[in-house]
């Protein structure tokens, strides 16, 4: 299949559902053709670093999936090469979900954010929880304690359309739109 994150996603329920709405024929030209979207090119990448939060998907032990927003300075999540991205997991948060349910089931999901300019990019993957990385793959941390990092391995990517985006601007983004007084 061309289309990996397609492959992933769209399953013969879902794919009733396309055709019975009408969408079918544009995703299944995607189905087929060269490999694509099971990497981060350098568009992703990009977006990627100049993202301060996420939201990460995880399914846990009794199937039920969890969603939890994360959030550090821009690059603290770092695209090592095409197929693997990390971050660093702070003290904070006790309830330890998305650990619990990643040392279960490595599957997750990621969507990243640019609300001012209304893009999204999904990231399907496999994660694993390392207690240290080497420097040179450390991404941007701030003064928050380390306790220990997923390092994603992509399975697949898929970028969406602005529909039902609101932006959102930033504090400092918006002072970039301002005039000086």
């Amino acid at each position: 299949m061309g289309h990996r994150f397609g492959a992933l996603t769209f399953t013969d329920r879902v794919k009733a559902l396309q055709e019975a709405q009408g969408s079918r024929r544009a995703y299944a030209k995607r189905e087929h053709g060269p490999d694509g979207n099971d990497r981060l090119g350098p568009d992703e990448a990009e977006f990627i670093s100049a993202r301060d939060s996420f939201y990460m998907a995880t399914v846990s032990e009794t199937g039920w999936p969890y969603v939890q927003h994360r959030g550090g300075p821009k690059g603290f999540v770092r695209v090592l090469d095409e197929k693997t991205m990390v971050f660093a997991d702070v003290r904070g948060n006790k309830q330890f979900i998305s650990v619990g349910n990643v040392m279960g089931d490595d599957r997750v999901s990621f969507i990243f954010m640019d609300y001012p300019h209304q893009t999204r990019l999904k990231v399907l993957g496999r994660a694993e929880i390392v207690e240290k990385l080497p420097a040179d793959q450390m991404p941007v941390l701030d003064e928050r304690v380390v306790e220990r990092f997923f390092k994603v391995r992509i399975e697949g990517v898929d970028w969406n359309c602005p529909q039902g985006i609101t932006p959102r601007y930033t504090l400092d983004e918006l002072r970039q739109l301002m005039p000086s007084p």
